[in-house]
């Protein structure tokens, strides 16, 4: 079920965040082993949840937690 597994990711993303601190997108999705579809996701489900603060960096964004 795709709302599970976006979920469960939204829960990775948030851990790596954690230990590993703001990452750019490309490191945060090399990370989390995930695809660009289910991350993407994940981090709309962070970010209406006021758990993440995104920021362009030239042509991508640094990812990081409240």
């Amino acid at each position: 079920m795709l709302i599970k597994t976006v979920g469960e990711m939204a829960g990775t993303v948030w851990h790596a965040l954690e230990k590993q601190g703001a990452m750019k997108y490309s490191a945060l999705k090399k990370s989390t082993k995930s695809t660009d579809a289910v991350l993407y996701m994940a981090l709309g489900w962070l970010a209406r949840e006021d758990k993440i603060e995104m920021t362009a960096e030239g042509k991508s964004y640094r990812i990081s937690l409240k």
